[in-house]
């Protein structure tokens, strides 16, 4: 019997391959504000949202003027000895290719304007241009994009950046914080309200060509050698002649290729680059012709001594924690794959979500660097230097990230019932 105060669905039944563990299971039709949880593992596979098209449009524009202000205000200005110097969004990586750290001041410039700006970009026109009656092909591309590019678009953790730079400028020059880092406090949070208001599987459902696909099967029986599309979701069996998948294009396989040889390069690439991350001073600051060279243990240290535990706790965390998480998480989810366990198979998906989301984290101690070194250079009264250091993090980071996505964690799942299932047919019974 139907209730008759029942709000419709907003979002009809699908089949979705559960990108945590692999299980094809069969979201229901969901209301607003609702989530579907993998039956199996902790994985979100749809969360609909309460906001329209129209208010995702409205927050986008918003995002996209508060990005515009933000790179072309100046963020803060330093004081010392009656010089004043001011530091724009493109200071910082300025000041790095003066010092040749082009590589590094290419970074910042991706995470921190390239990115948000296509991300933003991308997502207003495909937003735009769905409400027309037939959305045009070459959308699915460009939200792809977007998709692709959401990983990289990296505003929230250069707020922390800034505030880290703040406070530690604090002792040496007098700061003021400029209109620049006021517009970006905004971007932040109206790019974390967009995130959270659109519901991406209404879009790709809006963008589908073929939406029979997605109606047709009412159980994962129905849908044999069905392959789940990593970027837009689709569930359907891929037939001769399909170059990838039906809705998206992009490539379609069972699981990532070469996965556990491909994350295991990179974990030992950014394992290699750790130490001198750590080795080599990431900054050096001068004051008065006098000065050390500083490693990110060393800046801990100077924050620990100078009672902003707060601050060091920040810092700690982000670029010593977070990536010696990310190293051994990886490298043990990677072992498990080879040997089979069993055990903790939620839990190590889990695991997997959470070093996937937090690496991006530790970008919090580049984005300082560049910044006090684009501010702070007052000759001989004080002057502050990245170091090469900076640079090996950074790889670090970057091959970490990289790492976490060319993992599959389907396959923590897939070697579990391999061995499970070897143990079951080694059961002799009398």
């Amino acid at each position: 019997m139907r209730r008759p105060f029942a709000s419709p669905p907003v979002s009809p039944a699908q089949l979705r391959e559960c990108p945590g563990c692999g299980l094809v299971q069969l979201v229901p039709a969901l209301q607003r504000g609702q989530t579907a949880q993998c039956m199996r593992c902790p994985t979100t596979l749809h969360r609909t949202t309460t906001h329209s098209i129209g208010d995702s449009i409205s927050l986008t524009v918003g995002a996209l003027v508060m990005l515009i202000v933000m790179s072309s205000s100046t963020l803060m200005g330093v004081q010392t000895a009656g010089i004043s110097h001011t530091a724009y969004l493109l200071s910082g990586p300025a000041e790095l290719i003066r010092r040749n750290m082009a590589a590094l001041a290419a970074v910042v410039v991706f995470v921190t304007l390239i990115a948000p700006l296509g991300k933003l970009c991308g997502t207003l026109y495909v937003l735009i241009r769905l409400h027309e009656n037939r959305p045009p092909a070459h959308l699915r591309q460009i939200f792809t994009w977007v998709e692709r590019l959401r990983p990289w678009s990296m505003i929230e953790v250069f707020v922390f950046g800034v505030f880290v730079a703040y406070v530690k400028l604090g002792d040496l020059v007098h700061i003021t914080l400029d209109v620049g880092v006021y517009a970006l406090i905004v971007l932040m949070f109206l790019l974390i309200w967009a995130d959270t208001s659109l519901d991406r599987q209404a879009v790709w459902q809006r963008l589908d060509r073929s939406r029979d696909v997605d109606r047709r099967p009412t159980t994962p029986a129905h849908v044999p050698g069905a392959i789940g599309c990593e970027v837009c979701g689709l569930v359907a069996p891929l037939r001769p002649g399909d170059r990838g998948c039906r809705r998206c294009d992009a490539p379609l396989h069972p699981r990532k290729p070469d996965s556990v040889a491909r994350t295991w390069a990179l974990v030992l690439a950014a394992a290699v680059l750790y130490v001198p991350a750590n080795y080599f001073p990431v900054l050096t600051v001068m004051q008065l012709g006098a000065g050390a060279p500083s490693t990110i243990i060393g800046g801990v240290r100077e924050l620990v001594a100078s009672r902003m535990y707060p601050l060091a706790a920040l810092v700690f965390f982000a670029s010593i924690a977070v990536p010696m998480l990310k190293l051994v998480g990886l490298s043990a989810m990677l072992a498990t794959v080879q040997f089979g366990r069993q055990g903790w198979l939620r839990d190590r998906t889990r695991l997997y979500h959470v070093v996937r989301w937090i690496g991006r984290w530790s970008m919090i101690d580049i984005f300082m660097e560049a910044l006090l070194g684009a501010l702070v250079h007052f000759g001989s009264v004080i002057t502050i230097e990245p170091g090469m250091g900076a640079v090996a993090f950074c790889a670090v980071v970057i091959l970490t990230m990289f790492a976490a996505e060319t993992f599959d964690p389907r396959l923590m799942w897939d070697a579990a019932n391999r061995n499970r299932a070897v143990g079951d047919a080694a059961i002799v019974h009398p």
